[in-house]
């Protein structure tokens, strides 16, 4: 499925980020002795580093396009695949993680305030990203008569949509979309030849306090989720207007 997805984007990858209430630990042999872990499951993960806002990754080759990562935050951890050759490859990654961080994080159901799953593509297109989103998703919507006033240009068409997916409102979905043009650049005509418009399918689960909460069993379920949200609404709703609108500018 993961390669389908890729056909119809330039970048394809799942994502998973569990968010915590309490401020995640930070010592020395703490910290090395999560991504110890996850390097010997993972051998290719080899890459270790402290970003300059603090927290810690553990990434494979990124110059290949196919690679995995894992960042340690003030209180949240994420890991994604990055175009992996299946969802299940992903899957190990982020089964693993969860699997983990109990023992070598020390994280218990109660600390868990949320875990999120993404679907992510990233479209490459050197020009404005916002005219691609207007064009295809506000064509035919009031929002696209904004267009018809003096020297109106779309600078802002990046809709983020948020709905529940559960009576309870605990699991929830997000739609969103990132555009990298400004307006100087739409200004000059000088667009950045690897910016990337993106679409992001989020799948949002906060814990019942009622219910045991296994966060493996869960991740599984939003995957799910996710992958019927994208088949059945997101794919022929708004990746394919995407796609089109960019393949009739190249």
């Amino acid at each position: 499925m993961a390669t389908s997805y890729g056909s119809l984007c330039d970048d394809f990858y799942v994502n998973m980020t569990l968010n915590t209430e309490l401020e995640l630990p930070t010592a020395r042999d703490t910290v090395l002795h999560f991504f110890e872990c996850l390097q010997r499951k993972f051998s290719h993960m080899n890459t270790f580093y402290q970003r300059d806002t603090g927290e810690f990754c553990l990434d494979e080759d990124r110059e290949s396009g196919c690679y995995r990562w894992v960042t340690l935050e003030r209180d949240r951890i994420s890991c994604g695949a990055v175009n992996p050759d299946s969802i299940e490859q992903a899957d190990s990654l982020h089964q693993y993680v969860l699997e983990l961080v109990p023992y070598t994080l020390s994280i218990n159901k109660l600390d868990i305030d949320s875990l999120d799953v993404v679907f992510g593509m990233d479209f490459d297109y050197q020009g404005n990203h916002d005219e691609i989103l207007a064009e295809a998703l506000f064509h035919d919507s009031p929002f696209i008569s904004l267009l018809d006033l003096p020297h109106a240009r779309p600078l802002g068409f990046d809709p983020s949509i948020i709905v529940s997916l559960s009576e309870d409102c605990r699991m929830q979905g997000r739609l969103s979309f990132e555009s990298r043009t400004g307006a100087y650049q739409i200004r000059t005509g000088k667009y950045k030849e690897d910016d990337q418009l993106s679409l992001y399918l989020a799948v949002r689960q906060y814990p019942n306090p009622e219910e045991e909460f296994s966060s493996v069993k869960s991740y599984y379920i939003q995957r799910s989720k996710c992958e019927d949200l994208m088949n059945d609404r997101i794919i022929p709703n708004f990746v394919q207007p995407i796609h089109g609108a960019i393949s009739q500018r190249r």
